[in-house]
């Protein structure tokens, strides 16, 4: 069928030539008398772009703006050229080498014809977004580069992605205007403008430094707006860094630890065939692990015009205030810059870079590449503003004064002794956030690579993870376990004080570990020692070496780890009921029951979960005696340890579980309270609960019949494996 409709036409069109004149065959396909002149001529008949047109044919594209296409121009006028000369000391357009003209030319084209009220608003890859939009590609690039790079002269052309390289992209730069209806979508105001632009007057509709004068200019082969003033192709971040001095430190730093300069085969292949060359081409990269890559001008080009939307920002302190961050932060304890491991450059970086366009009065509502705050003034901080071809720059007379170079986090993360627990803290774990977030106040107990290694832990960097061998009895683990036994370790020395509560370590206390959303074990002090549960087992507390303040707290330096205990919290309680002892009567009931087993394990009861001991003392346990509530003699309360009849049995194991709480760990503190579960279960195998009440020195238990067991201070308290034991001056029951 499509065969027949094609040989028809054919036939038709014959048909048509043989019968028409020439004269009619040129009147039917002549250009429609309605349609406007393409934008050379359109620029031609309006007579005040006398200079844009010289310089237009200087660049060569007098024949491509002079027929067909789809191009918006913005069009400085004859008046703008004026200023232009002015600024530059040329005295007319003859004036203008080929090369300036092309860079006006191209700068001031757009890809795609655009109407004013199109330009705010975002051409994306599923419609057009409304007011989302502030800048627009051109048909300006900079292409290959001769640089001399370290003293080797060499052809450089920047990365047109973040961290990469696409061969066939030009790095196109953008241009930005300023729109009235972007501005109001987005809540900005003349100020916004002004601070870039402080010596121009904001007209609802500014082209960089310039306004436009009349808009929508209706051509054959795109749109005009005619523009007040000359824009050169702008700068992107990176060669706004390379041509100021003010900002060489900042700029020596990244070049020196977040750049490489490498070989592309298509770049050079494409550089050759261009020039006739034969010089390779390197791609200057920048260190993936950064927000962005300063030299590329797409944007994140996760949709072809992303970079219509947004933009980079970049805030880089001069070189006063960053000479006096590296004397006085960085090198504190490392002897030189090169010292330094990349990471602190990585992150020094993040914070001073923004993936997004920073308007000066939403500065509050962006966070660095660390998710932090930005920390800047912009009436004090600020030295200068800048819209450049793919960003924001800032330049500052400081440095962001990021969490991680005043926190607690800084003590081990600026010191080469510290290497291995800053490796834990940066591996994922989320201690890093922890302890670095200085709206949150904490101590921090660090050890240094001397002690880690001399307890047996160590870093594998050939294969890339932890190790472990027991300075005890030899057993070694490695990978995941390793890595497992040391972050708990650690967690142990992450200790929130919201108060400064161990700044005094005179004396002694109890405290838990961890931070504010996630509960971690209780550790203790006395008299400038600290210590876990484990420590008492070893009989082996830390020692406190020195200490330093930071902003959110106190570093303690420690000789030895904040040990976890690796016995079941029974031996703990067997230890605690020597004869004589509060604990006896109730440890008794519970090695001759069911539940206890070989090794002090206790049936339900699990290493490395957290649990609550609630032990009455001895009086207490009579009392339960003569109750009836535990096998013994009711007239005067003598206790049955070892009781032969089941209901007995029976009786013995429900009283010890229901005094045990379950996946909580409990002090007088205040940090938990309410109804929590206890390690028995009813007559249906339904949970039971005892209510806590805590406060500072203030701890009661309380059953479902309303009776209370208040802790006895100075007997409770003690630790073991994620767990404490307390001595209460009543016994608790379940009634049902």
């Amino acid at each position: 069928m499509k065969k027949k409709i094609h040989h028809l036409l054919i036939f038709s069109f014959l048909v048509l030539l043989s019968s028409c004149s020439k004269d009619a065959y040129d009147d039917y396909y002549e250009r429609p008398d309605s349609l406007e002149p393409p934008i050379y001529q359109q620029l031609e008949a309006r007579g005040n772009f006398k200079n844009l047109l010289v310089l237009i044919e200087k660049a060569g594209y007098k024949d491509i703006l002079g027929k067909a296409g789809y191009w918006t121009m913005m069009a400085p006028n004859d008046e703008a050229f004026t200023k232009f000369f002015q600024e530059q000391g040329i005295s007319d357009v003859n004036k203008v080498d080929a090369e300036t003209a092309s860079k006006i030319v191209k700068y001031a084209l757009i890809y795609n014809a655009f109407r004013a009220d199109q330009l705010s608003d975002y051409q994306s890859g599923t419609g057009w977004v409304p007011d989302n939009a502030f800048r627009r590609r051109t048909a300006f690039y900079d292409g290959f580069q001769n640089k001399t790079i370290n003293g080797k002269p060499m052809v450089v052309v920047g990365s047109n992605r973040n961290g990469g390289y696409l061969s066939g992209d030009n790095n196109n730069k953008y241009i930005s205007y300023f729109e009235k209806e972007y501005f109001a979508a987005k809540g900005l105001t003349s100020n916004d403008y002004n601070f870039f632009f402080p010596g121009s007057t904001y007209t609802d509709f500014n082209l960089l430094g310039g306004s436009v004068k009349e808009a929508d200019i209706v051509a054959e082969n795109g749109i005009i707006h005619e523009v007040t003033k000359v824009s050169l192709p702008l700068v992107n971040l990176d060669q706004y860094l390379e041509n100021n001095s003010q900002y060489s430190q900042f700029r020596k730093l990244l070049e020196d630890n977040l750049v490489i300069y490498a070989f592309n085969q298509s770049a050079t292949t494409t550089y050759r065939n261009f020039s006739g060359k034969n010089d390779d081409v390197y791609v200057k990269y920048y260190d993936p692990t950064l927000p962005y890559s300063p030299n590329n001008e797409n944007f994140l080009k996760q949709a072809d015009n992303d970079g219509q939307s947004d933009a980079y920002t970049l805030f880089a302190p001069d070189n006063t205030s960053l000479q006096k961050f590296i004397d006085e932060v960085l090198l504190k304890n490392y002897p030189s810059i090169d010292k330094l491991p990349q990471y602190i450059f990585q992150d020094l970086f993040k914070a001073h870079m923004v993936q997004g366009a920073v308007w000066p009065s939403k500065l509050g509502s962006f966070n660095n590449g660390l998710d932090e705050e930005l920390r800047f003034n912009l009436n004090t901080d600020v030295k200068e503003a800048k819209v450049l071809s793919n960003g924001f720059f800032y330049g500052t007379n400081k440095v962001q004064a990021s969490n991680l170079f005043y926190s607690v986090y800084t003590s081990a993360y600026l010191d080469p002794k510290f290497t291995l627990a800053t490796r834990l803290f940066n591996d994922g774990s989320s201690y890093r956030e922890i302890i670095s977030n200085i709206n949150q106040k904490y101590t921090l107990f660090l050890p240094s690579d001397t002690v880690l290694r001399g307890l047996g832990y160590e870093y594998n960097t050939a294969r890339s993870e932890w190790n472990y061998v027991s300075p005890i009895n030899g057993a070694a683990l490695s990978g995941t376990p390793a890595r497992l036994r040391l972050l708990r370790v650690l967690y142990n020395c992450i200790v929130p004080t919201p108060n400064g509560e161990l700044n005094d370590l005179s004396g002694s206390g109890i405290i838990r570990s961890g931070d504010m959303d996630i509960a971690g074990e209780y550790i203790k002090w006395s008299n400038n020692k600290v210590y876990a549960a484990g420590n008492e087992v070893l009989e082996n507390m830390a020692n406190i070496l020195g200490y330093e303040d930071q902003q959110n707290g106190r570093t303690y330096y420690i000789d030895k780890l904040l040990e976890f205990s690796e016995q079941p919290p029974g031996t703990d309680l067997r230890n605690l009921a020597v004869a004589g002892s509060e604990y006896f009567n109730f440890y008794s009931y519970l090695k001759n029951s069911s539940i206890a087993f070989a090794g002090d394990k206790i049936g339900g009861v699990n290493i490395g979960n957290s649990y609550t001991f609630i032990v009455p003392n001895n009086a207490a346990i009579i009392q339960a005696v003569k109750d009836g509530k535990l096998p013994g003699d009711k007239i005067t309360g003598a206790p049955t340890f070892a009781p032969t009849s089941s209901f007995e049995q029976f009786q013995v194991v429900e009283f010890i579980q229901y005094h045990i709480l379950v996946n909580k760990t409990v002090s007088d503190d205040g940090l938990e309270a309410g109804q929590i579960e206890t390690l028995r279960k009813d007559s249906k195998d339904e949970k039971t609960y005892v209510s806590v009440m805590s406060d500072t020195g203030v701890l009661t238990f309380i059953d479902n019949s309303n009776r209370s067991a208040n802790f006895i201070a100075n007997k409770s308290n003690n630790l073991a494996d994620r767990t404490l034991i307390h001595l209460v001056d009543n016994y608790l029951l379940y009634t049902e």
